[in-house]
């Protein structure tokens, strides 16, 4: 009962914490935007408009107006859920937002599954040999997959996949000969949901290349975690009784070290939630895959102060949230976690 309290209290003081650093995060991106060289009105409108021109658009997009009462009315949108228009097209932010949030999901979400399939087989085949020559080119596959800049590895897999052998499109969320699936903005559910195997199979080619890319770019991260906790977990006290019951090594491995040695992987996976954040960047520039990521480029070089606001605050809501999730999890399963 002592523990389900714990927990409970430990629950809450995390929880309590998400609206400070949501708080701290949007007030940075805010300061950072107003301190960063480059003027909004320069970008929409170059620079031999008149000076009458240029102070009747910073007047019509509130730009006019001193700082704090621009930070006043930015936060209460916020706290309203109101994100703001952009100030090109005056369009909704969340709605692009909402078009632009299931390709990033979509993406994200198998890079992810790539990275855990990839690093778990390489970490699990090096301590099953260690010091070998499998052992050696595990170490070495994680430390280049770590290293290798995400936009030269994005394209060299372009170069081979997409021109030099054509099996796949150099880039692209979707044919635009076909007309996309209606439904969530997901385009592999949606296509489930309307049973257009042909959408299903054009979504499908065209995610492989980004997806895999950022899923070997970080299955390094998971191997290398996977078999240092293997190896920590192979040295304990319960692990030499295991074997000393005469239980297979097999069996040791997989009914004994791995549950532990998959602890520290899962809070891993939580983190890299925000690492896939800024390798897709890269990624989603590279392949011209229509994400948050994009978004984000083309709004910072438009000096787009509403559109890039309401993704920073929106990426950050979703990273905070998964964090905080991964170690509420963590901290329910392993009883080794003090609070």
């Amino acid at each position: 009962m002592s523990r389900r309290n714990n927990l409970i209290k430990y629950s809450a003081s995390r929880l309590a914490l998400v609206p400070l650093m949501l708080w701290i995060i949007s007030s940075l991106v805010f300061l950072l935007l107003r301190v960063a060289p480059g003027d909004p009105v320069d970008a929409i409108l170059g620079n031999r408009a008149t000076e009458n021109a240029r102070a009747a658009l910073r007047e019509r997009l509130g730009l006019d107006l001193p700082i704090w009462k621009q930070y006043c009315q930015y936060l209460n949108g916020i706290l309203h859920g109101n994100l703001g228009e952009t100030l090109i097209n005056q369009e909704s932010v969340s709605k692009i937002i909402g078009r632009s949030l299931p390709a990033s999901i979509e993406l994200g979400v198998c890079a992810l599954l790539i990275a855990l399939l990839i690093g778990g087989l390489v970490g699990f085949s090096s301590i099953a040999r260690p010091q070998s020559k499998l052992d050696l080119s595990a170490r070495v596959y994680g430390i280049a997959t770590y290293a290798l800049p995400p936009f030269w590895a994005a394209m060299l897999i372009q170069l081979v996949f997409a021109v030099s052998l054509g099996w796949l499109p150099v880039g692209g969320r979707f044919p635009p000969s076909l007309p996309p699936p209606s439904g969530s903005g997901f385009l592999i559910l949606d296509s489930i949901l309307n049973m257009n195997w042909i959408a299903l199979q054009a979504a499908i080619i065209h995610l492989i290349l980004p997806a895999s890319t950022l899923g070997i770019l970080l299955s390094g991260i998971f191997s290398r975690s996977l078999r240092i906790n293997l190896e920590r977990s192979l040295e304990a006290d319960h692990i030499e009784a295991a074997r000393s019951r005469g239980l297979p090594e097999r069996q040791v491995i997989l009914k004994h070290a791995l549950p532990n040695a998959l602890l520290p992987v899962l809070t891993i996976a939580g983190i890299t939630v925000a690492s896939l954040i800024g390798g897709a960047l890269l990624i989603e520039i590279t392949f011209s895959w229509p994400g948050l990521a994009m978004r984000l480029q083309e709004a910072i070089g438009q000096r787009d102060y509403p559109l890039v606001q309401g993704i920073v605050v929106v990426v950050s809501t979703l990273v905070v949230l998964v964090t905080i999730a991964v170690d509420l999890i963590v901290a329910a399963i392993d009883p080794r976690v003090r609070y």
